[in-house]
C-alpha cells in the first residue's frame, strides 16, 4: 500500500491508550470522537476546538445555511450528547497551540494543557487570503465558521451587489444562494471557465449558464486588484460595483501544531493509510491530512466532507490498535440551482466517457485511464453515481462499451463472472 508518509515511518509502538486529545472540533474530530466510544473505548477522550461551538455539520455553511432564511445551525449532537452520554470532554473556544511529542501534552492558547497517549491532528483548514483586499474600502467575506455563513445571510438581501471572488464550488454555491434571494451577483474568475481544476469544461459551461440564467454575471480571466468604497478593481481595467465581497479561492491546511513537532506541512500533514504521521502515537485525519488516492496516483489533501468523517472514523480505530486501511475515492456534491453534480476520483489527465444525453440533464461523465475507471461525475444522475462511486472504490475494469450504453446496469460490473 502506497503512503505519504516517508518510507522510514513505523507503526506507533504498542502500548496501552488511556488518554486521546484530539486537536480540532469540526466534522473529523468529532467522527472519529464517537468512533472511539462506538469501538469500546474507554479512556478519557478530551477534544479542543478553536470554535465556541460543540461540532457542527461544515457542508450547511455554504448550502442550507445560505439558501435558507430560518435554517437552524445543524450540530453533530448537542453538547450534553457530547459530555454527558459520550464521556467526552469538549474545550470549546480554545485552539491548541503548541504540542511537546516528548512529554505528551497539547497546550492551548489560555495556558491549558491536557496530556495524551495518542494525539489526532484534526485541524482542518482556513480560508486562502486575497491580498488585494486585506485594507479593503468594502466589506470582505471569507466561509469558514457558522458566523460567518450567518453573516453573509444577512447580507443576501433583494438588490445588494456582491462580488464573489472565485468560482469553484463554495464560492458558486454562495452566489447561487445569492441570486435566489434577489441579489445582482456578478462571479470574478482567474480562469477561463468555471470549475476548470477539477471538472470537464462541459459541466463549467453547463453550471455557468444556469447561473445566468438566474442573472448571475460573469468576469473571466480577471483577478482583483483593489477596492473602492462601493466597487472593486479587476485586472483588466474594469471595476465591479459591489456592497459585499465574498472570497473563495481555495484553503490552506491549518498545520501549525505539525509544524511544532517537526512536521513539513505545507501542502498537508502526511499520513499513511491509517492515518499515522511520522511521529509515533501522532494521527492525522479530515482536509488537513496529506493522503495517498489511488485514483490520483499521488498524495492529496481531500477537502470533502465524506472522507472528514469516513477517514476520521478508520482513523480512530487505528488509534486503539485496529489495524484498518482507509482507501476510499475522494467523493463531494454541489447543488446548483436544479443541478445535482457529483464527483468521485479523479476527472483530470483521463479519457472521459459520456453516459446518457447531457442536453437531457441528467448523464454522468467517466474518466478512464487504460481499462481503469479513475473518476466519474453525474449529473442529476444519483443512482448512476451510487455504483459508480462502488466500481471506482473496487478498482474493477469495466468495459467502455457497457458504461457508454444507458441501458446497461452497472451493479453487473461488480457481479463475479
Amino acid at each position: 500500500m502506497r503512503s505519504a508518509i516517508a518510507s522510514g515511518s513505523e507503526a506507533s509502538v504498542a502500548r496501552t491508550i488511556n488518554d486521546i486529545v484530539i486537536a480540532g472540533a469540526g466534522q473529523a474530530g468529532a467522527r472519529a470522537a464517537e468512533a472511539l466510544r462506538a469501538r469500546g473505548f474507554k479512556g478519557s477522550i478530551t477534544m479542543i476546538g478553536e470554535e465556541p461551538h460543540p461540532p457542527y455539520e461544515r457542508p450547511q455553511l455554504s448550502k442550507s445555511l445560505l439558501q435558507f432564511r430560518d435554517a437552524p445551525v445543524a450540530y453533530i449532537k448537542q453538547a450534553a450528547d457530547w459530555t454527558k452520554t459520550l464521556d467526552i470532554n469538549i474545550e470549546t473556544g480554545a485552539a491548541a497551540i503548541d504540542c511537546d511529542a516528548d512529554r505528551r501534552i497539547v497546550s492551548t492558547a489560555d495556558g491549558r494543557s491536557f496530556h495524551f497517549d495518542g494525539l489526532l491532528l484534526a485541524t482542518g483548514t482556513r480560508p486562502r487570503r486575497l491580498p488585494a483586499l486585506e485594507d479593503a474600502h468594502i466589506e470582505v467575506q471569507y466561509l469558514r465558521s457558522v458566523e460567518d455563513a450567518l453573516r453573509f445571510r444577512r447580507h443576501i438581501q433583494a438588490g445588494s451587489r456582491i462580488a464573489v471572488v472565485g468560482g469553484g464550488v463554495i464560492g458558486l454555491e454562495a452566489a447561487c444562494a445569492a441570486a435566489r434571494n434577489g441579489c445582482r451577483v456578478t462571479v470574478i474568475e482567474s480562469e477561463e471557465h468555471l470549475l476548470a481544476r477539477a471538472f470537464p469544461p462541459l459541466i463549467g459551461g453547463l453550471v455557468a449558464d444556469r447561473h445566468r440564467s438566474h442573472g448571475v454575471e460573469f468576469v473571466f480571466g480577471a483577478t482583483v486588484t483593489g477596492s473602492t468604497s462601493g466597487s472593486v478593481g479587476l485586472s483588466n481595467g474594469a471595476r465591479i460595483p459591489a456592497d459585499l465581497v465574498l472570497v473563495g479561492i481555495g484553503v490552506t491546511p491549518s498545520a501549525e501544531l505539525a509544524i511544532r513537532l517537526g512536521l513539513p506541512a505545507a501542502e498537508g500533514i502526511a499520513v499513511d493509510a491509517c492515518g499515522r504521521t511520522a511521529v509515533p502515537d501522532i494521527f492525522c485525519a479530515g482536509d488537513a491530512a496529506l493522503q495517498w488516492s489511488r485514483c490520483h496516483g499521488r498524495a492529496i489533501r481531500v477537502e470533502t466532507w465524506a472522507n472528514a468523517q469516513n477517514q476520521a472514523i478508520s482513523v480512530a480505530a487505528n488509534m486503539i490498535g485496529d489495524a484498518v486501511e482507509y482507501n476510499d475515492p475522494p467523493w463531494f456534491w454541489t447543488d446548483q440551482y436544479d443541478l445535482n453534480i457529483q464527483v468521485a476520483g479523479d476527472m483530470r489527465n483521463a479519457e472521459h466517457i459520456a453516459r446518457g444525453d447531457p442536453s437531457s440533464g441528467r448523464f454522468s461523465i467517466m474518466a478512464m485511464r487504460g481499462a481503469e475507471l479513475v473518476g466519474a461525475l453525474s449529473v442529476n444522475a444519483t443512482k448512476d453515481m451510487a455504483m459508480l462511486r462502488r466500481i471506482i472504490a473496487a478498482n474493477a475494469k469495466p468495459q467502455r462499451a457497457d458504461l457508454e450504453s444507458p441501458g446497461y446496469d452497472l451493479r453487473a460490473v461488480l457481479k463475479p463472472h
